[in-house]
């Protein structure tokens, strides 16, 4: 699946958080300057285009839905960013945010923490 620009996003963030929406709808939640109404529908279209959102028809009008979980995205995105940019390597990410944000140890063990109670309730 391919990802998402940053405009596009935006809208997806609107769609997630509406759970479904018509254009005027969308346009009404972005902040000023707005765009125009042939701008977003061109980004929505492109974004069904790409398999993240669907719609229902009501004549020549269509209400929009997201296709893909605000968490399936962020998963995949994730996947993305380790892979380009920190060699596929979740430690190596961890170790750039621990340094670039100056983490004490009791921060990263609570980190750490939170991790494990994950990783346990997906075993579940």
């Amino acid at each position: 699946m391919k990802e998402l620009t940053r405009a596009e996003e935006q809208l997806m963030q609107i769609l997630w958080r509406m759970k479904k929406g018509f254009i005027k709808d969308l346009i009404d939640k972005i902040p000023e300057p707005k765009p125009a109404y042939n701008t977003v529908s061109t980004f929505i279209r492109i974004m069904e285009k790409k398999g993240f959102v669907g719609h229902t028809a009501y004549g020549k009008t269509h209400e929009y839905y997201p296709l893909i979980s605000k968490k399936e995205y962020t998963k995949l995105f994730m996947k993305g960013l380790i892979k380009n940019y920190f060699s596929n390597s979740f430690q190596e990410m961890v170790s750039f945010f621990a340094k670039e944000d100056k983490m004490s140890i009791s921060e990263l063990e609570k980190l750490l923490q939170e991790v494990k109670k994950d990783l346990e309730r997906e075993k579940k």
